[in-house]
């Protein structure tokens, strides 16, 4: 049975926060120190995970889970929880191209740590990787970060490559004023590594709250500025997908842009959340959440719990309303939520 909210989209996307912890401090996504972590014992466990999992797969044929944090590598014995979800089939009833076979299963890293682990986690099945990084300059690096790791991140680009990650991709958000002079330089990065880089337009939810619309470099701009120097073609309608892709002239690979916030992509997404803490969101920027994990450990039964998936997909917006009068800044930051 499809999984479909109010506005008629179809949920397939199930993003799963496994830690609230990171061993970075992005000033993007958490404050510098101050930072509440969550006892061990509030943290969903691997278990809780998969039941939950394969209650979207099995039920809702979700096909695609991403694995995100904080930091999910700093979850110990990570490639137990990977090896499991992997696992997971989607039903061969289900209206997806990957009826009958294994779920997407995806991660989202920082990637100083990847070099320890990316043998493992391709082994223990998981399918692809993003890795984030918004600059090359090391001085650059620690003042977004608040980390002396530059080196290490690029070493665990090389790792999952070496792994055979197909495709490994990375992130960078772009701020005017920050890294927004390093659009080409990221560019040259990806098309001399033989991967995609997916610039990400600046969103609300900072740590600190002083996003400024002003902050944003859109879509447009870096398209533009992209083009300037390595001609673009736009690929095929995206879907559900979030970043619009083009690719080089050249042959050079391909480039995207998830621009969320000159362009939401509300109105195709497909996606739902789960916090570290066991907390449904049906939205990034959702004011409300749905507690699961109080189910988990009380006496719900797998009816029940799908009972309250289905319950809290159909109060799904239908968009987040960034720039409009009517946006409300969500509680939590970016690391709380998962990204």
């Amino acid at each position: 049975m499809e999984l479909i909210d109010p506005f008629g989209r179809t949920v397939r996307d199930l993003r799963i926060s496994i830690t609230d912890r990171c061993n970075f401090r992005c000033t993007y996504c958490m404050p510098e120190e101050g930072m509440q972590w969550l006892d061990r014992k509030e943290i969903l466990t691997f278990e809780e995970i998969y039941r939950l999992s394969k209650i979207c797969v099995e039920r809702f044929d979700v096909d695609s889970i991403r694995l995100t944090g904080g930091e999910p590598t700093v979850r110990a014995r990570l490639p137990v929880l990977v090896k499991k979800l992997a696992k997971l089939r989607v039903p061969q009833s289900a209206n997806s191209h990957l009826a009958g076979k294994n779920i997407d299963l995806a991660m989202t890293t920082n990637g100083a740590t990847l070099r320890l682990i990316a043998d493992e986690l391709k082994s223990a099945g998981l399918s692809r990787i993003n890795i984030s990084l918004d600059t090359l300059q090391s001085e650059k690096f620690f003042k977004i970060t608040r980390r002396d790791h530059l080196a290490n991140v690029l070493d665990g680009i090389d790792a999952a490559v070496q792994a055979g990650f197909t495709p490994v991709k990375i992130n960078a958000v772009i701020q005017r004023g920050v890294n927004d002079d390093e659009i080409i330089a990221l560019a040259s990065f990806g098309r001399e590594k033989q991967i995609e880089i997916r610039y990400i337009e600046f969103m609300p939810l900072d740590a600190q709250g002083h996003w400024q619309r002003n902050d944003v470099v859109s879509q447009n701009e870096i398209v533009t500025t992209i083009n300037n120097v390595y001609p673009l073609e736009q690929l095929s309608a995206r879907g559900a997908a979030p970043a619009d892709r083009w690719r080089y002239l050249d042959g050079g690979g391909t480039v995207g842009v998830i621009p969320s916030v000159t362009k939401p992509f509300c109105g195709d997404c497909d996606r739902v959340r789960l916090t570290a803490e066991g907390q449904f969101r049906t939205c990034l920027f959702s004011t409300s959440e749905f507690d699961l994990r109080a189910m988990l450990r009380g006496t719900a039964t797998d009816d029940q719990l799908a009972a309250e998936i289905k319950r809290a997909v159909g109060t799904k917006w239908a968009g987040h309303a960034i720039g409009n009068v009517t946006f409300v800044r969500p509680k939590r930051s970016m690391s709380q939520i998962g990204g």
